[in-house]
């Protein structure tokens, strides 16, 4: 069996209620905790969004570019499943920086090196895949010099039109994904999630 080397998300720290997501159809324990596609995501933090993430196999003193990094908690990706709203893994986690150069030398420093880059109207991109997600970093001209921080991320759901149908207004329209072949479609920002989520169909086979 081979044993993964490259760098992993592990974890995510982020700072919602775990009813409000519970109320979306994740399976969330009483502590707080859902897993998905291998990742844990730890809620109920204080603050806003998303506060953290832990990474396998970096080097990493606590924080990347100013972005808390602690030490995994969890040693061993917890087991993959289906959420009752469809939910299998996590697709991509966005993270938005001053300076796309700057960031990419922290990441390169603690072992994760950016792989390809584009030019998008959100601003330039970049990405790096992270075990079970894709890292999208984009840079953003109204943030303070030195700045990063986590934005938020999409999640994969089995049917995004059984998902529509579940969650009705909170959800914002279909639209076809960048991605080729897929579909996308945002929660709405007044529901009570400090996160910014977006649910994505699956890839094509």
């Amino acid at each position: 069996m081979s044993i993964p080397r490259e760098p992993e998300l592990s974890e995510l720290v982020i700072a919602d209620p775990p009813q409000r997501w519970r109320e979306l159809g994740f399976d969330v324990d009483a502590k707080g905790h859902l897993d998905i596609g291998g990742v844990r995501i730890r809620l109920g933090a204080h603050g806003a969004g998303i506060m953290a993430w832990s990474l396998m196999r970096v080097n990493a003193m606590g924080s990347i570019d100013g972005l808390p990094t602690p030490v995994p908690r969890v040693l061993h990706p917890p087991p993959f499943r289906t959420h009752p709203n469809g939910a299998t893994g996590i697709d991509h986690v966005v993270i938005l920086s001053s300076s796309l150069r700057r960031t990419g030398d922290a990441l390169a420093r603690a072992g994760i090196e950016l792989t390809r880059s584009r030019e998008s109207d959100r601003g330039r991109m970049a990405f790096r895949r992270l075990g079970p997600a894709v890292l999208e970093v984009v840079e953003r001209d109204d943030l303070e010099p030195d700045e990063t921080r986590f934005w938020g991320l999409a999640v994969v759901v089995i049917s995004l039109d059984a998902l529509a149908e579940r969650l009705g207004d909170r959800l914002g329209p279909i639209k076809q994904a960048t991605q080729p072949g897929r579909r996308i479609a945002t929660l709405r920002t007044d529901v009570g999630i400090s996160t910014p989520l977006a649910f994505m169909s699956p890839e094509p086979p």
